[in-house]
């Protein structure tokens, strides 16, 4: 790897994965059904391996604070466009927060 931008890439990557594997947790319907169970294994541990090469150039802390929270706040937009889950005033406030929160993490480790 020849730059921390290459190791945000990488954690972005590993946020997307975990994000997708969470969409096919929700098709697995109790690991009862195989693809969608081996998407979400293929996916988490996609997600993992990613997220351990970004931390070899990024702050641990900072690094697992910018992918819970990236994926939380991804995951619940998903939540809202994809399977109409509710879209109300303090869910998105939190969602807010959470951007909020990363940012200022991004900000104070620098």
């Amino acid at each position: 790897m020849r730059s921390s931008s290459t190791a945000w890439w990488l954690l972005a990557a590993s946020v997307l994965a975990e994000v997708l594997g969470t969409v096919a947790l929700r098709h697995a319907d109790g690991f009862t059904r195989f693809l969608p169970s081996l998407a979400c294994a293929a996916l988490y541990g996609l997600a993992i391996w990613l997220m351990s090469l970004s931390v070899r150039h990024l702050d641990l802390g900072l690094a697992y604070a910018v992918w819970a929270g990236a994926g939380t706040a991804l995951t619940a937009c998903v939540g809202i466009w994809l399977f109409g889950e509710s879209m109300h005033a303090p869910r998105l406030l939190g969602i807010a927060l959470i951007v909020a929160g990363v940012a200022v993490l991004n900000l104070s480790a620098r």
